[in-house]
């Protein structure tokens, strides 16, 4: 049995589609496999059916991988998606007092920063309700802060 090399084409769109109703970003690299092996097969009709199988195998295999280590956008994590720029630098007000050294307290702001006006702090020195702070780093939900 042959299969012709539109069958291929035919396969691939349909799996490229698929990945339209299914967004699982995994269909699409299976649907460019059968298009570069309909696009072989087009050059060479006579490659048996075993071999174009094992081309459609590795080459979505291939663009898998090349998606996953080339190509995917890397996030920072371990900010749970916060701008940092948008929060270092600002000032606001101790509201709860860290007691001593890397203590945690609470810092109020005068407007929102990202969605939320107190935020858990801590800093290096010992702060007391009421002294003004400015933001110089972030750690997951924690802001690191300095008396101005």
């Amino acid at each position: 049995m042959q299969i012709e090399w539109w069958y291929w084409i035919i396969a691939g769109f349909c799996l490229i589609g698929l990945e339209l109703i299914i967004p699982s970003f995994t269909i699409i690299w299976f649907g460019l496999g059968a298009l570069v092996v309909g696009a072989l097969c087009s050059f060479l009709p006579g490659l048996a059916l075993a071999a174009q199988f094992a081309l459609w195998t590795l080459a979505s295999i291939c663009f898998t991988v090349m998606w996953f280590k080339y190509l995917k956008p890397k996030g920072d994590r371990t900010h749970a998606g916060m701008s940092k720029e948008g929060i270092l630098g600002e000032s606001g007000i101790i509201t709860r007092g860290t007691d001593d050294s890397y203590g945690r307290g609470a810092v109020k702001f005068r407007i929102s920063v990202l969605g939320a006006d107190e935020w858990s702090c801590y800093s290096s020195e010992i702060l007391k309700i009421g002294d003004r702070v400015r933001v110089v780093d972030i750690e997951g939900q924690i802001l690191k802060v300095e008396a101005i």
